[in-house]
């Protein structure tokens, strides 16, 4: 999937050539049975999404894990375009960690990509004893050529904001990347920027905390993550800890992908709100809150008022544009971010969620809309749950939607999403004005899965794509 040169790792050059990548043709995803009804392995489902093929939108191959229970989550590869300058690489391995068991699996995409195959699986045992830590979700590519993956806490599920290092050829467990005894207090995802020396990690909540389900109450009591950790990437350390100020539960972190900028974005998901972080002058680095979504009052859900819960963001590969999705308020949203100080909102798209009508919810006051939105019926198929997994196309001009968050969260906001499964969609982006709109033939349907109803989450291209790859 390289561009065409003499000598060229994975990956692309730069963000801007990615973009001219080739169409993606197949889609890597994995789908999790933990917390639903049917007692089978998560497996990695593998969708066809060429619009040409005689299997568009069909689920082509399943790759079951041999073990229950893992709770499947995020994926990253042995190499990406952090590598592109060794010709020596090559983008064959799709490393999948387990949130819940912590077991990791290393499957071989590149002998047949229509087809993986599992190449090797660590167990927990061996991350427990070498890394003193568990419970596994973000994993990327290193320059170096390791893997690198974040982990929510240590082996008993407590809080422990570690990172499990594997080599990028025998994925034998090294140890932990950060110095002994500095792991940060929580952990959950993590994006590093090599010119300016720095990674920053964001926080969840302890595994024990999150397991079996959100509690309002560990809320109140602070057990969620609020803060962001700045990190030396040279010297593997915490040199700076950001307080998020109205900032609960940061979860995923992106810097614009432009390898010199200093900048990036975090989605809090309980406050709901967008957080830009930046480099100072003198060095150090400061957060600032730039896009908030009001909660609604409602009546007839667990709480009086509903956040919309953003769970996921992406940033399009020319930095231009900014989604994420509201969970619970069900809607997907584009930003342009050419001021990155200022988003300026341009597409929405309702695919779900708690509010529609005709839910057991009610709105009873709105600070965005004037009447509850209509339930999404596509091809036939009314969607349970709300937007939550996005990717991009590498030409930024469609955007792929999951609708499944964490089994034990699917379970308790969307019991409809464990009996009829998640669902995949597809969004035509007008990359010039703005703009979203939901492509009505596109349908992928995990609640006919061979098995049963099948939870489908985070989703990747062959060639790599916006949140898997990262330049130097």
């Amino acid at each position: 999937m390289a561009t065409k040169c003499g000598k060229c790792g994975p990956g692309y050059p730069t963000p801007l050539e990615a973009m001219k990548g080739p169409r993606e043709e197949i889609v890597y995803l994995p789908c999790i049975y933990r917390n639903t009804s049917t007692e089978a392995p998560d497996y990695l489902a593998t969708v066809d999404v060429n619009p040409k093929s005689s299997q568009y939108c069909q689920v082509i191959h399943r790759l079951p894990m041999p073990y229950l229970k893992d709770e499947l989550h995020h994926s990253g590869w042995n190499t990406c375009s952090s590598c592109f300058g060794d010709s020596t690489k090559s983008r064959t391995k799709l490393v999948l960690p387990s949130l819940i068991s912590s077991r990791i699996y290393v499957v071989d995409v590149g002998s047949e990509p229509r087809a993986p195959k599992l190449h090797k699986v660590i167990e927990p045992k061996e991350v427990h004893t070498k890394c003193n830590l568990g419970y596994l979700h973000t994993s990327h590519c290193l320059a170096s050529g390791e893997v690198m993956i974040s982990a929510l806490g240590d082996p008993k599920g407590n809080s422990k904001g570690g990172f499990v290092l594997l080599d990028g050829e025998t994925f034998e467990v090294k140890g932990t990347w950060e110095q002994p005894g500095g792991a940060a207090p929580m952990g959950y995802d993590f994006w590093y920027q090599p010119r300016h020396n720095i990674m920053i990690s964001t926080e969840w909540a302890a595994p024990n905390v999150i397991k079996d389900g959100f509690n309002p109450a560990d809320v109140e009591a602070g057990l969620y993550g609020s803060h962001l950790h700045v990190w030396d990437w040279q010297r593997h350390e915490i040199i700076q800890t950001l307080p998020l100020k109205d900032g609960l539960i940061p979860l995923e972190i992106r810097f614009l992908h432009n390898p010199a900028a200093a900048q990036g974005f975090v989605g809090c998901a309980l406050s709901s709100n967008i957080q830009r972080f930046y480099k100072n002058e003198g060095g150090t680095w400061s957060v600032e809150k730039v896009i908030q979504i009001p909660p609604k009052k409602v009546k007839g859900w667990i709480l009086p008022e509903m956040p919309g819960l953003i769970t996921d963001i992406l940033l399009s590969l020319d930095d231009r544009f900014l989604y994420f999705s509201n969970w619970l308020h069900g809607d997907l949203r584009q930003y342009d971010i050419s001021n990155p100080q200022k988003p300026c909102l341009t597409g929405q798209i309702f695919l779900g969620g708690s509010i529609v009508k005709g839910g057991p919810v009610q709105v009873l006051e709105d600070q965005e809309l004037k009447c509850q939105p209509e339930p999404l019926v596509v091809k036939g198929k009314r969607v349970a749950g709300g937007p939550q997994m996005i990717q991009l196309s590498l030409d930024g001009k469609r955007l792929y939607v999951t609708t499944s968050l964490y089994s034990a969260w699917d379970k308790q906001f969307y019991p409809d999403l464990i009996r009829e499964g998640s669902v995949m969609l597809q969004i035509d982006v007008d990359t010039v004005k703005g703009g979203l709109k939901l492509n009505p033939n596109f349908l992928v349907d995990f609640g006919k899965e061979p098995l049963g109803p099948a939870l489908a989450h985070e989703l990747r291209y062959p060639g790599g794509d916006c949140s898997s790859d990262i330049w130097i």
